[in-house]
C-alpha cells in the first residue's frame, strides 16, 4: 500500500464539532503515514491533486448543511473517480444507542448517497454548547431538550469511535 496518499479532509460545521472531528481524523491518518489537507468545504477550489476525499457535515434540521451539498454537487464527477468517505455530526448520536436511532441517523445520509456513494460512513456525536447555536429557535429547542433530559450540554465527541473509523479508512483509502 502506498502510504503517502494525499487525502482531502473537508467539513461543513454549524458550531465547530464537524471541524474538530475533521482535525481528529486528519491527525489519526497522518499518524498512519497519509498526507492530509484540512479545509472548510467553502474554501475547496480543486480536488484533482487528492487521491481520496473525506467530507463531513453537521446535521441541521435532519440534513447536511447547504454548503456541504454545494461541495458534493460541484465536485461530483471527480468524487466518483476516487475513494470518498463521508461523516455526519448529529446530537442524536449522543442519545442512548438503539437500532431505531441509528437507522434514523443513517437515513440523514440518503441525499448524500444519491449524489456520491461513500466507501465508508461515520456517524458521530458532537458538542452541545447552546450558547454557540446561531439561531434563537435552536437555542430554545435544545434548552427544552436538555431540561427534558434528552441531551446533556457538553462535549460528546467520542475520540475512540473516530479513531476506530479513521483506522478502517486507512485500509480502504
Amino acid at each position: 500500500m502506498e502510504m503517502s496518499k494525499k487525502i482531502l479532509i473537508t467539513y461543513a460545521t454549524y458550531t465547530g464539532s464537524a471541524e474538530t472531528i475533521a482535525g481528529l481524523i486528519s491527525s489519526d491518518l497522518e499518524s498512519r503515514g497519509f498526507r492530509t489537507s484540512l479545509m472548510p468545504m467553502q474554501e475547496v477550489k480543486d480536488i484533482s491533486s487528492f487521491d481520496a476525499v473525506i467530507a463531513g457535515s453537521a446535521i441541521h434540521s435532519g440534513k447536511w448543511l447547504p454548503e456541504a451539498f454545494d461541495f458534493l454537487e460541484l465536485f461530483r464527477d471527480q468524487l466518483l473517480t476516487r475513494p470518498f468517505a463521508a461523516y455526519l455530526v448529529c446530537m442524536t448520536m449522543a442519545m442512548k444507542k438503539s437500532e431505531k436511532y441509528l437507522q434514523f441517523v443513517s437515513d440523514f445520509m440518503i441525499p448524500v448517497r444519491q449524489i456520491v456513494t461513500p466507501v465508508s460512513e461515520g456517524h458521530f456525536a458532537g458538542k452541545l454548547e447552546i450558547r454557540r447555536l446561531p439561531s434563537l429557535s435552536d437555542k430554545i429547542k435544545f434548552r427544552i431538550s436538555v431540561a427534558a433530559g434528552i441531551w446533556k450540554e457538553g462535549d460528546h465527541i467520542n475520540r475512540m469511535e473516530i479513531s476506530k473509523w479513521s483506522e478502517s479508512l486507512s485500509h480502504i483509502l
